[in-house]
């Protein structure tokens, strides 16, 4: 193939895209961390999805006008760091095919070559052996090659994939964390498979989405498989006396899994069992947990319900509004506060302590660059919007939007940490003037130790720390403890951060597993072993069953 008319680049989009999503899956395993909130593919398939949405929604004849709507796309939908960069990847393939009816292998080479440029500038700090690093020397040697011999596409895109992979095979080399763990940067990996998407397509072997993919679908919940409906069933069992010792977890998941359970997770605690499964039979699952002993907590929750009220909240949204009454005027304000939040708990502390608008996300959802665009209109009349990303994989998708609305006053404050945002937003001086108060703001953002208990669901050894699928570990910039007692982990992280005989407060945020009785063995321990002053926080987050803050 010489060329590539606008309808073969809107196929070479939608392969692309179905490849990405087909094996999101497997990208969130390269998380680093053993953690269920490794979401790069996710992140990459959400954002890429919307880039394709709207890339089919523009009927231009015209391969730059495509690729404009594209761009513009993946920026609104841009979520996590490697969704972002993504994005500035295309922005730059589109600004060097603007005005372009069609495109041949000279103007693809450069393309992607200046799409690598336009990302590396996107980001402060660059750091090499990520996604950056894939697209900038796979695109280099592709293009090298070209200027040396020039070929046709599918030579193109047969180098490109090489040598991204290489590049991608290499990114260890770059970060000892992923040698150490034994993975490649899950960023680069869910590029080369939208690039591999491309080559199918040139190639005349095209990607299809696994599940059919209505080409009008505007919410990527809407694009669910049918496994991940059903019910999510949770409970805690407490073991009969008689089989504790010989309790085996291993039995259990293969009695959950062979009746058709999925996202499947097992933990003992000395006699205390707790399952988490998917599952068409809720019945069949707590018929066989009940074998086990007695039990202490349910929860089923419907997820067929749950995707329903998306689907009729979206069919809502497309429907003629009917005429609205006018808003009443909203005082102007001087200040705006956005901050992220997962957790019912969490969400209202937010609000009691100023914020103004609180938008959903966190660890295994993050919000993108259009929810914030939203919010930030919806505080139209304040002067300036300070934003609280509270997590480091959602700073750059904050940015992106200070840099969409140039014409609004932005100011993103890089809290990586839920207990880093609750801090800095009670510490708000709504009567300082900017400088004052990014710089206050900063020095209690500095000052706070953030650390978390969640669970490894892999094997993995991690600085040292071996790690067990099911364990319990404490995070605290890296994994320290590990174990399947919950309660002796969090006591291993209360042992370290006592030896910060600085700080004066701790704060304990409790997840949506709380467990009351070991919530107060946690308090008295603290009691016992240093002077702080304890604060506890019933925060409902999901997936950490505790996030601490020393500061």
């Amino acid at each position: 193939m010489n060329k590539i008319t606008v309808e073969e680049f809107r196929g070479m989009i939608r392969s692309g895209c179905a490849n990405l999503e087909n094996n999101a899956a497997q990208i969130n395993t390269l998380n680093v961390f053993p953690v269920p909130d490794g979401d790069t593919g996710t992140n990459m398939s959400m954002t890429f999805t919307n880039g394709y949405q709207e890339a089919m929604k523009c009927s231009s004849d015209s391969i730059s006008d495509v690729a404009k709507a594209f761009s513009r796309g993946l920026l609104m939908g841009a979520r996590g760091n490697s969704g972002v960069i993504t994005s500035q990847i295309f922005r730059g393939f589109y600004q060097s095919i603007e005005g372009l009816n069609e495109i041949e292998t000279a103007d693809v080479a450069k393309a992607f070559e200046n799409g690598a440029r336009v990302a590396y500038k996107a980001i402060m700090k660059p750091v090499e052996g990520t996604i950056l690093t894939v697209i900038r020397e796979a695109s280099w040697y592709a293009n090298h090659d070209f200027e040396t011999e020039p070929f046709d596409l599918n030579v193109y895109f047969d180098k490109l994939c090489k040598y991204s992979q290489e590049s991608l095979d290499s990114t260890p080399e770059y970060l000892p964390v992923l040698k150490e763990v034994g993975v490649v940067d899950s960023g680069g990996a869910g590029l080369l498979k939208i690039l591999e998407g491309f080559k199918a397509y040139i190639n005349g072997t095209p990607v299809d989405f696994e599940q059919k993919k209505e080409e009008s679908d505007v919410n990527p919940a809407l694009m669910l498989e049918n496994e991940e409906f059903g019910y999510c069933t949770e409970f805690i069992i407490r073991l009969d006396e008689n089989i504790v010792d010989t309790f085996d977890e291993k039995i259990l998941k293969k009695k959950l899994t062979d009746m058709g359970g999925e996202s499947l997770v097992c933990v003992k605690d000395e006699d205390l069992v707790k399952v988490h499964v998917h599952t068409l039979k809720p019945g069949d699952a707590l018929n066989i947990g009940q074998r086990y002993g007695e039990f202490i907590k349910l929860k089923i929750e419907n997820m067929q319900e749950q995707h329903s009220t998306i689907i009729a909240n979206a069919s809502a949204e497309t429907k003629k509004e009917e005429p609205k009454e006018e808003k009443p005027v909203k005082e102007a304000q001087k200040y705006g506060i956005v901050a992220v939040a997962a957790g019912e708990g969490i969400t209202q502390l937010f609000y009691d302590l100023g914020a103004d608008v609180v938008v959903s996300g966190g660890q295994t959802m993050n919000p993108s660059t259009e929810d914030f665009v939203k919010v930030v209109n919806e505080l139209d009349n304040c002067e300036n919007v300070f934003i609280f990303p509270n997590n480091s994989n959602i700073i750059l998708a904050a940015k992106q939007t200070a840099s969409v609305m140039s014409d609004r006053n932005i100011i993103v404050m890089e809290t990586k940490s839920v207990q880093a945002g609750l801090s800095a937003v009670g510490m708000f001086n709504r009567e300082g003037e900017i400088d004052e108060i990014v710089a206050d703001l900063q020095d209690v953002i500095d000052n706070v130790d953030a650390s978390s208990i969640t669970y490894a669901i892999k094997d993995t050894t991690y600085e040292g720390v071996e790690v067990k699928e099911g364990d319990y570990i404490a995070i605290r910039k890296g994994i320290v403890a590990s174990g399947r007692n919950r309660k002796e982990v969090v006591f291993e992280l209360l042992d370290s951060l006592f030896e910060n005989d600085e700080k004066e407060l701790i704060t304990i945020i409790v997840g949506d597993d709380k467990d009351d009785d070991e919530v107060k063995q946690i308090e008295d321990y603290i009691a016992e072993n240093s002077s702080l002053e304890c604060e506890v926080i019933d925060g409902g987050q999901p997936v950490y069953s505790y996030l601490i803050g020393l500061e």
